[in-house]
Formats: C-alpha cells, structure tokens, sequence
C-alpha cells in the first residue's frame, strides 16, 4: 500500500480507526511525523489531539542501546537488568536523564505553546505515529501512556514491519496497522511524499486541533477496558505487586486476590509478551470476578528479553512457571492451575507433566500445546485449548497435541476469531471457557 503523504495516510488510518468512536478515545502523535496522521485520525473520530512526548535513554558510548525511556509527568521506564549488563552506573543514569529530560521538557513546552497536557487516566488513548520500523519508540510511547493511567491502548500507523507489529501487539490492547510489507526496509518507501515535519507544522496542527477535556471519564469509572480494577479487593481481598523467587531468580508479578478465593490461576505470557499482556489482564479480570486468584508474571527477566532465543526456550520458561508454582503454593493454600498462551502454553504443559506439579487444571489460549513434544503425554491436569476458528494452523497444531494427551482434554474452537482473539466478543467467550473449566476443576 503507497500513501501519496502523511495526510492521506491519516484519512485512510482513520476510518479504521471508527469502532473507537463509542470509546471517547484521545489521540497523541509522536513528534515530529506522526502529528499530520494523528491529526487527520483526531478530526475524524472528533477526537481531542495532544502529543506524546517520550525520550529514550541511550547507554553511553552506545546510544543506540537503549536501558529506558522518559514521558512527560515524571514516568520512567528502566531495565535493570539491561543496566547492568551494560555496566551502567547510578551516576551515568542520572546523567542521561537529566539530560533527556531538558530536551524532553523544552520539546513538549514548544510544541504546546503554554497549553496544559492533556490528561490520559482512565481514557482510550490512541497513540499514533508515521510508520513503525523496529517498534522501539512506538513501544516506549505506549509504555508511558500506560503509565499515565490510560485505561485502553491503541497503536494506530499507516505502515510497519511485520516484525515490529508482532513484538507490540501484546503490549497494547489493539494494534491497527493498514500495511505490513513483507519487503520492508523503511518507512519512508511507502510515501510519494514524506517531506521531513517542521516543529512549526506540528505547533500549527496542535493549535487547530480540538482539546476537549471536560468530557473525560471520572476517576473510577469503568471504562470497560481489560485493564481496570480487578473486582474483590474492596471485599477483603487483596491486590499487589511481587516478587516471585523462580529458583533464585526474581521475576515481577502481579497478584490478585479476591476475598474467599478457592483457587489461583498462573499465567504465562506468549513470545515477546509480559505480565501486562493485555488479553491475559482481561482473562484474569473476569476470574477474579468469579472468585479466582490470579498471578500474571513475567517469564523473563528485562535482560533475558533482550536475546530472542530465550522467548522460545520452552525448557526454561516451563521450569520458571514451575517454580512459580510451588512458590503460589507456599504462599496460598488452594488448588492452583495455569493459563498459558501461544508459547506459554507449551510451558504450561511441560510444566504440567513434572513430577509432582501441583497444577489442578491448565488451558490454553491460542497456544502451541506442540512444543511440548513428548511431555504431553504425562500431562495429568484436565487441560483445555481454545483455539480461534480462523487460525487454521493452529487448529491442526492443537489437535495434533490433542492426540498426544492421556488426561482429561477438551478442545474449543471460537467461530471466527483469529489467533489474538482481537474480534468482537472472542476473548470474552474465551474467559467464560476458561472462568467454568477452572470453577469446575478447581473449586470444591
């Protein structure tokens, strides 16, 4: 697909950006490029515009690598892992910040003209940009938008590479993308006209755009989106974050639970995904609500992440779930069960077959149950794969696991979903699947 220029691209992003005009969504652009597309999605969807002003914080002597990034509103994103292995000091830290936050404070104050940022807690936010070719500012955009309290996260751009929307779409709630080439080498080839965007263009286009602000959702309002307030902790219950101890290593979590609980459920990510994993939050939600314990954890450590092989290690990220396991069961006493998606499902399986696993149930969401090879056959928990009906391969893939399984097994296939299950309505029939198979398995 060729977009004559940032204009044209705008049109087109936005009329497949309309379903979100129910959602009062808010719209951002990342300076310089992607203000003209924003804009022209701002008008469409009537929709207030700001920009999204994020630095990222480079190692020094080597840029280009970088350990963090900064938003406006003090956000940070860091990885201290990538840190150390770096050999980034505390000092030099401080040092790039500072300087990335003068830059960052000087560019956001230009761009606005006095005018306040617009606030993002507990909006549809939808964060837009020109094109995306490695997915690093895109990421750590949404990174801090998510920061800010945005309650759904939106990636909207005319043009990617197909790589760098498959590593961001488990960090947002919804990518929308018009073109991913396979012959991709930049972002400017899919533009007649891609004219570098001049600092006074973008003031001109933010002037001019609406600001609405008094229309926004209250504080604790719900905004239906897959990250809100888990239901419980009101009621006695509790919500925090963790630190899991996986065999020695430490791995942030996310712990949810509902007052009475019966049972907690173990989530494990796909490939290149987190606990933030949005589809995994929305599952979890609907379990809390009835009556379930969550825990969404990272698999990896930030530094880990960095190495690809280790998102497709299914031997180690099997044995950090099942220590994970064991470290749930030490902490609670109730029946625990796991929820694994795409590669985290293969996990969740080979961890299911160890001896003496402590897992009562387990299901898969548009999961690999394959990579598990020959451990599906010692797998003893009830275990359910749910499959989208339009992701055909995997469909083959699952019931070929389905094959090797000698326990109690189901598969169900949701009718038209695809593998994300992004369709209306899909991942709310796959927490129902898996809201009764864990009820049904787990609770007295």
């Amino acid at each position: 697909m060729l977009f004559t220029d940032r204009t044209d691209a705008g049109r087109r992003l936005a009329a497949a950006l309309l379903h979100l005009g129910g959602r009062d969504p808010l719209v951002l652009g990342l300076p310089r490029g992607g203000v003209p597309v924003a804009y022209e999605v701002a008008e469409t969807l009537g929709a207030p515009l700001d920009v999204i002003v994020v630095r990222k914080l480079g190692v020094p002597h080597h840029p280009e690598l970088g350990f963090g990034a900064i938003g406006e509103g003090g956000v940070r994103v860091i990885s201290d892992e990538i840190m150390r292995h770096a050999g980034v000091r505390e000092k030099d830290l401080v040092s790039v910040e500072r300087a990335e936050e003068r830059e960052l404070v000087r560019r956001a104050a230009a761009y606005r003209e006095g005018r306040p940022r617009l606030p993002l807690k507990g909006r549809a936010v939808v964060v837009v940009d020109d094109g995306v070719a490695t997915g690093a500012t895109a990421r750590a955009a949404c990174q801090v938008v998510r920061a800010q309290g945005a309650a759904h996260v939106v990636l909207a751009v005319p043009v990617a590479s197909p790589d760098a929307v498959a590593r961001l779409r488990e960090d947002v709630d919804e990518v929308v993308c018009l073109s991913t080439p396979s012959l991709f080498s930049a972002v400017g080839e899919w533009y007649r006209d891609f004219s570098q965007t001049s600092d006074e263009e973008v003031v001109a286009l933010l002037a001019r755009a609406p600001r609405r602000r008094d229309d926004a959702p209250q504080a604790g309002m719900d905004t239906g989106a897959p990250n809100a307030t888990r239901v419980g902790t009101d009621a006695g219950g509790t919500d925090e974050q963790v630190e899991v101890d996986a065999g020695g290593v430490p791995l942030a979590g996310d712990l949810a639970l509902p007052a009475g609980a019966g049972a907690v459920v173990v989530f494990a990510h796909g490939s290149g995904s987190s606990r933030h994993s949005p589809r995994n939050r929305s599952v979890a939600t609907a379990l809390n609500r009835a009556g379930l314990g969550t825990l969404l954890f990272d698999l990896l450590t930030p530094g880990e992440e960095v190495y690809r092989a280790n998102v497709f290690d299914i031997d180690l990220l099997a044995g950090r779930l099942a220590d994970t396991t064991r470290w749930v069961r030490d902490r609670v006493s109730v029946p625990v069960g796991t929820f694994g998606a795409s590669t985290g499902a293969a996990a969740a399986l080979r961890a299911a077959a160890a001896p003496d696993p402590g897992v009562g149930a387990v299901v898969s969401r548009g999961g690999r149950p394959d990579l598990a090879g020959a451990d599906l056959s010692g797998v003893r928990a009830p275990t359910l794969l749910i499959v989208g009906g339009d992701d055909t391969t995997v469909i083959d893939l699952n019931r070929q696991a389905q094959a090797a399984l000698r326990c109690e097994h189901r598969l169900e296939i949701v009718p038209g979903a695809t593998h994300l299950f992004e369709e209306a309505g899909a991942l709310d029939r796959v927490a129902e699947l898996a809201r009764d198979w864990f009820t049904a398995h787990l609770l007295p």
